[in-house]
């Protein structure tokens, strides 16, 4: 038998305790109704006050997954933070979450920040595995952080925004195992970054990034089924993965993500039945295809049932907190992990896609092991569903509101910041910001009390 390979033994995902409804900011806005709800596919979007902030929302994400996994931070000796959203240019976010390790004296953890839009996490998960498989493991654990705030200035990109944290324990004994076999596409592109260090936002092509989202997926498809073959000396079906997991920027994206996969399943095995009355399209340059309206629509309804089954738990979280950049994509396999079945997780191989912009992407194989109960139990732990009943609603007014404030005190970066007012309905183990000062040293403290203000007195 084979060894079992390292993977996921734990995670937990952050998320804010505020939000606004996608339909109400179609209204605010003065667009079309269903722009955002159906031309998106998104519900809500999650967001931060100036009561938290990348650090704070680390902080909280890892302070969480220890308690709930029972574990002692000197079984960790590798810690690891993926982000775009830069507090400092110097300071990692690794080295302020430290302070968490100060009370078991453990200061022997490898390991720092990652940086690339929305890959990040994955290029630290791939490292946290190979670490533990390295000759120089000591035997402990790795966790590896990914967190974003995603923002953007007024206009049609805003509402493609969220905010969100996940913390994922790494492990030899997994629940969920990153196996052999991956590929990648890394490319120079300019499609979305930021290169005004002054200001939060990006700076988007919105029709560039989904070409090269689309054209990094066909790469990776293709060479990882070629790889895949060299392997296992048999070919790859869109059949063979229980479920498929996207990085997720928007729900409409994931949607047409899937047709694609089946688009190339379908040039790669064009005698299935199933395709049979897609046939016209074979003779088409598949490199010409990716904004091509009949191709998305004809492989949308082709792969609409299996979507539902392969694709749709995933989707669940991602849909009502927003894009959580470099968390995006283990924010949706939290999904698939809470909104299926135990039983149907047992041995379930999972092909998961991971995308950053500039750009960076891989294709992988994890796989569920094959014991129900250690299923259960990460359910049960990474269980989000409470508090998303928790959060407060906001108006899109207050919503604008605190993106326009967030601004003006990023203007002001070099005067003492002291948030004002009551946390808003801040979840009881929430790290808060308490201040920043005139050098740039924020200060942070765990929130115990569980305050339920309106949203209009934040």
């Amino acid at each position: 038998m084979a060894a079992v390979r390292p993977g996921i033994e734990a995670i937990e995902v952050y998320f804010p305790s505020q939000y606004v409804e996608q339909d109400a900011l179609e209204k605010f806005d003065g667009v079309s109704e269903g722009k955002y709800t159906i031309g998106l596919g998104q519900k809500q979007i999650g967001f931060t006050s100036d009561f938290e902030n990348v650090h704070s929302l680390a902080l909280t994400v890892v302070s969480n997954l220890m308690k709930k996994a029972n574990i002692s931070y000197n079984d960790i000796g590798r810690l690891t933070v993926s982000s775009e959203t830069i507090l400092d240019k110097s300071k990692s976010i690794k080295s302020v979450i430290m302070q968490l390790f100060e009370e078991s004296g453990n200061f022997d953890v490898e390991g720092c920040d990652y940086l690339n839009a929305c890959y990040s996490g994955t290029a630290a998960f791939f490292d946290s595995v190979n670490w533990i498989q390295n000759e120089e493991w000591d035997g402990r654990r790795a966790i590896v952080v990914a967190v974003d705030i995603a923002e953007y200035a007024p206009g049609p990109a805003r509402p493609t925004g969220g905010a969100g944290a996940v913390a994922m324990l790494i492990g030899p004994n997994p629940v969920v195992s990153l196996e052999r076999g991956r590929a990648s596409f890394m490319k120079n592109t300019y499609d979305f970054y930021k290169p005004y260090l002054s200001s939060p936002f990006p700076v988007v092509d919105g029709k560039l990034s989904n070409e090269c989202y689309l054209e990094s997926l066909d790469e990776c498809y293709q060479k990882f089924c070629q790889k895949r073959k060299q392997l296992q000396k048999k070919d790859t079906h869109l059949e063979d993965w229980d479920y498929c997991v996207f990085h997720s920027p928007y729900n409409k994206l994931v949607q047409k993500s899937f047709g694609r996969l089946m688009y190339n399943d379908f040039l790669m095995h064009p005698e299935k039945d199933d395709y049979c009355s897609l046939q016209e399209f074979l003779s088409l340059d598949p490199s010409k295809t990716r904004s091509d309206r009949t191709v998305y629509k004809a492989f949308a309804k082709a792969s609409k049932a299996l979507y539902t089954k392969k694709v749709a738990p995933s989707t669940v979280l991602p849909k009502v907190i927003g894009n959580c950049y470099s968390a995006s994509v283990y924010i949706a396999l939290a999904s698939l992990i809470v909104e299926s079945d135990a039983t149907e997780l047992l041995d379930a191989n999972v092909l998961t896609f991971s995308y950053g912009s500039g750009l960076c992407s891989s294709i992988f194989h994890l796989k569920f092991c094959s014991e129900e109960d250690r299923i259960r139990t990460l359910q049960r732990q990474v269980d989000y569903r409470h508090r998303l009943q928790d959060r407060l609603p906001c108006t899109p007014e207050v919503f604008n509101k605190l993106m326009d404030d967030k601004c003006a005190a990023l203007e002001n970066d070099r005067e003492f910041f002291e948030p004002q007012g009551p946390p808003p309905n801040l979840f009881p183990g929430t790290f808060r910001v308490m201040h920043r000062t005139e050098k740039g040293v924020h200060e942070y403290r765990e929130w115990a009390k569980d305050l339920k203000a309106t949203c209009n007195e934040m």
